[in-house]
């Protein structure tokens, strides 16, 4: 059952094309992306990104390029010898790859980086006049209640106050947008994980931080001025209040996303119980394996898409 305020929207209603809420770019002779390395005016982007029908972004480049390559060989379309370059190779700020319909793009870490990114990702898919598409965010994140190597799926998103809402300071006045994900997708990523039962996966809220210690109540950052007591009765009422994860990123995605006509979802893999403890200590190559569990929940629901288009 979709939780209140949330959108349901079934697949026939998801073919327009993706749109801005920005009246001033349509004077603009030329948009220069410029944390991407992309201009429209040297480069063609219907051609190069127009069948673009799935988008999923992830904090760090090497990961990204990981998933590229994964569903290159689930989608048939790898090669002896395939290349993935990076899109963006005119700038180390973010890394982008792309296989058939398949967008990989990386956003770095926090609000801040990831917004200026998603600002120039909706800004190229509009010039592209790509239609249907979804946006889904593969990452990490600290569970609450859950064992490490738990997934979540995202339903909504909330700040450190555990309210639905993403709060931004424009023009010194306090803008606040809706952080609500869609319903059809999340279900649908809940079935996918049931096809593939591999690993345990829950629905829950996801506290949205800015940092990652005071913010997310830690007690081994540079800075603490609570207890080990202030910070159990903190994560348990998040707990009460539907949280299962800690991240960095999920609100802004979902506000900006809704704003924008974009169909989102944020999937990502606890690594740790907060409950428990503030320190990742797990060995490389289990963190590892938990990391991967994203990206093949995210590649079997974009196969079950295309299989079924």
């Amino acid at each position: 059952m979709a939780s209140p305020g949330a959108e349901t929207k079934k697949p026939g209603n998801h073919n327009d094309f993706v749109q801005l809420c920005n009246p001033h770019v349509a004077a603009m002779k030329e948009d220069v992306l410029y944390h991407f390395s992309l201009s429209t005016s040297t480069h063609d982007f219907p051609t190069m990104f127009g069948d673009v029908k799935f988008v999923c972004v992830g904090g760090s480049p090497s990961r990204m390029k990981a998933f590229i390559k994964y569903m290159a060989v689930e989608l048939g379309l790898d090669h002896p010898g395939a290349e993935y370059p990076d899109i963006c190779e005119g700038t180390d700020r973010y890394a982008m790859f792309k296989v058939g319909p398949v967008l990989s793009v990386s956003h770095g870490m926090g609000i801040p980086s990831i917004a200026i990114m998603l600002h120039e990702l909706i800004k190229l898919l509009y010039y592209a006049r790509c239609s249907g598409v979804t946006l889904i965010r593969i990452g990490t994140s600290g569970g609450i209640g859950l064992e490490p190597g738990s997934v979540v799926i995202t339903r909504q998103a909330v700040d450190g106050c555990f309210k639905q809402e993403f709060e931004q300071i424009v023009l010194g006045k306090r803008v606040v947008r809706n952080t609500h994900l869609d319903e059809w997708l999340v279900q649908e990523l809940v079935q996918c994980s049931a096809d593939l039962g591999e690993f345990p996966t829950v629905v829950g809220n996801t506290m949205c931080t800015l940092d990652f210690y005071e913010g997310q109540g830690r007690l081994d950052g540079a800075l603490c001025s609570y207890a080990e007591k202030d910070k159990q009765e903190y994560l348990r009422a998040a707990y009460e209040a539907g949280v299962r994860n800690i991240e960095m990123e999920s609100s802004v995605i979902a506000a900006m996303c809704n704003a924008c006509g974009l169909r989102a979802a944020v999937v990502c893999v606890t690594l740790l119980n907060r409950l428990e403890g503030d320190q990742i200590s797990s060995p490389h190559e289990v963190l590892a394996e938990y990391q991967q569990r994203p990206q093949r929940l995210v590649g079997h629901f974009i196969k079950k898409c295309l299989a079924a288009a």
